[in-house]
């Protein structure tokens, strides 16, 4: 069928019919289009709006169709889309009846439709991901929540804490990132289908029969706003962008670890390549790339809002280059998440190295500080001068916090205020023990290992919960 036979002269151009058609990036629409026809044909003949028998033909058509696969279609150009591609099929089985099919919808309300068919299946699948990769930090969090190491401000040496205690970092922004995925997942799924143009029409459908038929969970109230709006694909790019980051973050953490400057972990060779030129390099390249891929998200995102941020309401053609945005943003997003979620769960610590560096560089002083606010009722901001200076007078002479003693913190106090502290040895000692002060940070989300292990437990039941 020539769909610009009625209105129009003679043919698109081979250039202009290949510029303005989205037969390559409909194939991801062919099987919810199938759908779509199916539910609204079926609709059509319960409502007595077209004749049985031609409904039954149309159906039987689509189901072989269906069962065929999308190499049963002509995909050519100048078809437009997978609309018509789809259309033609059912007149070349069953002749002119098959127009019935298009009896009260519009191409503009049927692409709306299989768009968020298609995106309900993806965010589901990426909604199980992400539970899973949870599920995968939470199994190696376990392993380490007396594993030692040091924590980062500034990428400077900052207070001890526990690999386990930073893994559940990741957990909880990856918490936050599946309910963003989820919440967005409530705007996708609401049926346009019905809409038709821009104005509903004539015949009598039932628009809940069809949204019942597909499993949405409700219906876009207005036909404008169910043929035009795009903003729930808008949303579900920015809530992937918001994912990309945490993943992001997660991979620039694993590269800054893996070099010998840190040496606070080891990738697995899966995940790593070698040197052109020099044997001895193993280097993070799945991260790195991973890394980057999160920017063509990003670059998605502001490609969709961009399209859509001048467009009239209703339908405009602009709408179609959208799509591939989406389905680039969702490809990636989706691909990212589980290479990073597996590249992480065979990354093996270095605890002797976690140790060391917890040890070396005055990281425990914020517990020296509290010590002498505790036991002499020193205010903080006094407390922190003296042990700043502490620090710095050590470091000058070449001291580790091993080295310091109720002695040396007193010739410090002294220059400071005049006075001796006297503070406790043994206290002094366990002040300055990372993991000792790890043990005393029993606050809800702190480094404890009971604490740790608390959080994990309330991250498992939400992930059964969720699963369930």
């Amino acid at each position: 069928m020539n769909l610009r036979s009625g209105r129009l002269k003679g043919k698109m151009t081979s250039d202009a019919a290949q510029f303005t058609s989205s037969l390559d990036f409909d194939q991801r629409i062919f099987l919810a289009d199938i759908q779509c026809n199916l539910a609204h044909t079926t609709m059509l003949k319960e409502q007595g709006i077209i004749p049985e028998d031609d409904a039954d033909q149309i159906l039987q058509a689509l189901n072989e169709l269906e069962e065929e696969g999308i190499d049963a279609l002509d995909i050519d150009p100048s078809v437009e889309d997978i609309h018509m591609a789809l259309e033609n099929y059912v007149t070349s089985k069953v002749g002119e009846v098959a127009g019935f099919m298009h009896t009260g919808k519009s191409r503009n309300d049927q692409v709306a439709t299989d768009l968020r068919l298609v995106l309900r299946e993806e965010l589901s699948t990426i909604q199980a991901h992400l539970l899973k990769f949870i599920s995968g930090i939470l199994d190696l969090a376990d392993r380490h929540t007396e594993t030692v190491m040091v924590g980062y401000t500034h990428l400077q040496h900052a207070q001890p804490t526990t690999f386990a205690h930073h893994l559940l970092s990741y957990a909880y922004a990856l918490k936050r990132d599946y309910e963003r995925v989820k919440d967005a997942y409530k705007r996708v799924d609401m049926c346009p289908l019905g809409s038709a143009a821009l104005t509903t029409t004539s015949f009598p459908i039932d628009r809940k029969r069809t949204c019942e038929l597909l499993g949405f969970s409700k219906i876009l109230k207005n036909s404008i706003d169910g043929v035009s709006s795009r903003d729930f694909i808008s949303e579900t790019v920015s809530s992937l962008s918001i994912l990309c980051i945490t993943l992001s973050k997660i991979c620039e953490e694993l590269i800054i670890w893996s070099t010998y400057e840190f040496g606070l972990i080891e990738i697995a060779g899966e995940y790593s390549s070698t040197s052109s030129i020099m044997p001895q390099k193993k280097n993070p390249d799945v991260a790195e790339i991973a890394r980057a891929k999160c920017a063509g998200v990003y670059g998605e995102l502001v490609a969709i809002l961009t399209i859509l941020k001048s467009l009239p309401q209703s339908y405009n053609r602009d709408l179609q280059e959208v799509t591939p945005h989406l389905w680039s943003a969702v490809d990636s997003s989706h691909s990212l998440l589980n290479i990073t979620a597996d590249m992480l769960s065979t990354t093996e610590f270095n605890q002797e190295r976690g140790e060391e560096l917890a040890e070396a560089n005055f990281s425990t002083a914020t517990e020296l500080a509290d010590l002498m606010v505790k036991e002499k009722k020193l205010p903080f901001r006094v407390a922190h001068q003296i042990v700043g200076r502490t620090v710095s007078k050590a470091i000058e002479e070449g001291l580790k916090p091993s080295d310091i003693n109720p002695k040396y913190i007193d010739m410090v106090a002294q220059e400071l205020t005049g006075e001796n502290l006297k503070l406790d040895g043994k206290l002094v000692k366990n002040a300055l023990d990372p993991k000792k002060v790890v043990r005393t940070r029993n606050v809800i989300g702190g480094p404890a290992p009971e604490m740790v292990e608390e959080a994990i437990s309330n991250l498992r039941e939400f992930v059964d919960r969720e699963i369930k």
